[in-house]
């Protein structure tokens, strides 16, 4: 089986497999492992990944930029249990991103507002050069 040009028959990844694959950086990934989001095995000195951690690497990774803290990504994961009931993961999860889903809601029209107030402004100011340069006496307004 391919996926994202890699073959995963493989059951260890190298630290380089990982953040070629996810495009990060090796030094991201032992961020995540100080973390303790992930817990390489080792061979010798070098970090040996398996598939679960790269499942959760790979959560992560959209959590962080669906803008969750590494709190709720941890807890998050640290919920699953594959040989219990799934309700109490599910619910905090639900929670959490319906909790995300309106603070970028909340985020998106005080940026449209911001945009509204820089287009407006740069209109008048534009219109205010425009007739400067025409040798105008353009009409002062109060700035506040």
């Amino acid at each position: 089986m391919v996926q994202n040009g890699m073959k995963m028959e493989a059951q260890t990844f190298s630290i380089t497999d990982l953040a070629e694959e996810f495009q990060v950086t090796s030094r991201t990934i032992r961020f995540y492992e100080d973390k303790g989001l992930v817990t390489p095995g080792r061979q010798g000195l070098t970090r040996v990944y398996s598939r679960g951690d790269r499942a959760r690497l790979k959560l992560i990774l959209r959590g962080r930029r669906l803008g969750f803290s590494l709190q709720e990504i941890k807890k998050m994961i640290d919920l699953y249990n594959p040989d219990g009931e799934p309700t109490e993961q599910l619910n905090y999860t639900l929670q959490k991103c319906d909790d995300q889903l309106q603070k970028l809601i909340a985020q998106r029209t005080d940026i449209n507002e911001a945009i509204e107030e820089l287009e407006a402004g740069i209109a008048e100011l534009q219109e205010y050069l425009d007739a400067r340069v025409a040798g105008k006496r353009p009409e002062k307004k109060k700035l506040a």
